[in-house]
């Protein structure tokens, strides 16, 4: 969140009148404990943001523990389970009075050919990309300030086809659907949502899609050959971009989805 300026730490103008152009705001991320998430929480944290941060693995929540600075808060919460989806609101308010901003970034992929795809992995994958994000929104709906921003995680994938990867794509294009119709119906509350589609970013969830070490580095290869830019993108440079999207110099923005993928669309 650039330029995010602490209570003590406001800007003097020349007329000698001291002014905060941002407050410190309160920050949600959901599968904040790996990856993207987890530099956001980093990022946001370290630029005076008030950060709460929600995982389910017990290995990486203690990850996050021991990289996060001792004042994140952290909630044991399953993206794929309806409960935790619900009460997620409740969870949060033990905590804060509201919320500034808000990134749902938890999600899952498993790639496969298509005559192969488990209706176990398709029904995994929608309930922790598009239903998990969808009931969390809602039940967090009573704490976001006004104004506050919302952004989704989904993909460039939900909108370049790649053999095998059939139904992540379609979660994440049923989250961009999704976005811009809460965007047109939470404007009016002064909540901002937008979606971010990143390309190829190493991250650990690659390492979960269930493929040989070979065949992983194989595509990660030729994921990043096939981008202008030639290369991965990181989860900082994501983080950065989340950021931004959550502050108040994009307040203008709504109901965009903006694409950080190093021109992988247009090679």
């Amino acid at each position: 969140m650039s330029n995010v300026a602490s209570a003590t730490e406001c800007l003097r103008e020349p007329s000698n009148v001291t002014v905060c152009p941002l407050k410190p705001k309160t920050i949600l991320i959901t599968g904040g404990t790996t990856g993207i998430g987890l530099a956001t929480a980093i990022l946001l944290a370290a630029e005076g943001a008030q950060v709460i941060i929600t995982g389910q693995n017990p290995r990486t929540l203690e990850t996050a523990r021991r990289e996060l600075p001792a004042n994140v808060r952290i909630i044991r919460s399953d993206s794929a389970a309806m409960e935790d989806a619900r009460s997620l609101g409740h969870e949060v308010a033990k905590h804060v009075d509201s919320l500034d901003g808000v990134f749902l970034n938890a999600g899952i992929a498993q790639l496969g050919p298509f005559e192969a795809m488990p209706a176990q992995a398709f029904d995994q994958m929608f309930a922790v990309n598009v239903r998990g994000p969808y009931f969390q929104l809602q039940a967090l709906l009573p704490l976001l300030a006004r104004p506050s921003a919302v952004v989704f995680n989904a993909s460039v994938l939900a909108e370049v086809g790649l053999p095998m990867a059939s139904v992540y794509a379609a979660t994440k294009g049923a989250l961009v659907a999704l976005a811009k119709s809460l965007a047109a119906e939470l404007a009016p509350r002064g909540i901002r949502v937008n979606v971010i589609s990143p390309g190829p970013v190493r991250t650990p969830i690659y390492g979960k899609l269930g493929m040989p070490a070979e065949a992983l580095q194989q595509l990660e290869e030729q994921m990043a050959a096939q981008s202008l830019a030639k290369r991965m993108g990181t989860a900082e440079e994501v983080a950065r971009f989340v950021g931004l999207l959550l502050s108040d110099e994009s307040s203008y923005i709504i109901g965009e989805n903006l694409a950080m993928d190093g021109g992988f669309r247009l090679a």
